[in-house]
């Protein structure tokens, strides 16, 4: 392991350590938050980190955690502030049952729509995705499928999951550190710029989708899966977990696509899957398509 130089480390023995507050903030997504910072707890995920070259402000180590610097010291570059601390004072900031005793503060990575485009796009879009444990597996199903990169947006006052928050850095199992996503952009300003890049839009629909007042005459095709020809670059709309997509984004769409059910009695089952589960299955579809997966 590469010596960490007097400098770079310090001792904190305070509760009331300005670091330490900073590091509670993040761990716990509070609104006090360091801003554009993510905190990442476990030896995995600051790992994944440092690979994917994002710049690591700082590292907090408690006594217990020494042993992971092994693992990780000689990644850490020499701008990188290590912090040592207590077990107890570690405890106070983690948020998790069985803390490893190493945390980090990371800057989220910025992504640009020409990220998400390179390529032939596939591109996960959230609109109104509220669970960050949905969000984070979304996004981790998306990388893990070749997803080019996702977006979130907005439907209408009901806004997506910050996907730098640590619960859905935690569900993505690291993906949001490593896939370019694109936050809080405008759904309409989005579409304007997926139609000039030629890109296909898909919205993701219940099984059972309901009549609307419009009448499904006003909307597009809707297809099963693998009716859907995923090979050109493409987008999929996946929107909130009750109510799905609002009409006019369902409506802009090239087509709707819909994951059939096994039969079942009258009520019996539910009527639709998880919003996640859903996103699992069609970027499945997606890169099965284009040879991704067999």
């Amino acid at each position: 392991m590469r010596p960490t130089p007097p400098e770079r480390a310090a001792v904190i023995t305070s509760k009331e350590n300005q670091w330490l507050k900073r590091y509670r903030a993040a761990l716990a997504g509070e609104r006090n938050a360091p801003k554009g910072l993510m905190g990442l707890e476990g030896a995995k995920l600051i790992e994944t980190a440092l690979d994917a070259g994002l710049q690591v402000e700082s590292i907090l180590v408690s006594e217990s955690g020494k042993r992971h610097l092994s693992r990780l010291g000689h990644k850490v570059p020499s701008s990188t502030r290590i912090l040592r601390t207590t077990d107890r004072l570690f405890a106070s900031v983690s948020e998790t049952r069985s803390p490893q005793g190493v945390a980090a503060l990371v800057h989220a990575r910025s992504a640009s729509l020409d990220d998400l485009l390179r390529g032939t796009a596939l591109i996960a879009v959230l609109i109104g995705v509220q669970d960050p444990g949905n969000v984070g597996t979304i996004l981790r199903a998306a990388e893990a499928f070749g997803a080019t990169g996702a977006a979130t947006c907005a439907a209408g006052a009901t806004g997506t999951a910050n996907p730098f928050a640590p619960k859905a850095v935690r569900a993505s199992a690291g993906s949001v550190l490593t896939l370019p996503i694109l936050p809080g952009i405008s759904f309409t300003i989005l579409l304007a710029q997926l139609r000039v890049a030629g890109v296909r839009i898909f919205a993701a629909v219940p099984t059972a989708h309901a009549p609307t007042e419009h009448g499904d005459a006003a909307l597009p095709p809707l297809l099963a899966p693998w009716e859907a020809n995923w090979k050109p670059p493409s987008a999929l709309l996946i929107g909130n977990e009750g109510a799905g997509l609002p009409f006019e984004l369902v409506r802009s769409a090239d087509a709707r696509v819909s994951i059939p059910q096994a039969a079942r009695g009258k009520g019996a089952g539910p009527e639709s899957l998880n919003a996640a589960i859903a996103a699992a299955v069609l970027l499945y579809e997606a890169s099965r398509q284009r040879g991704g997966v067999s």
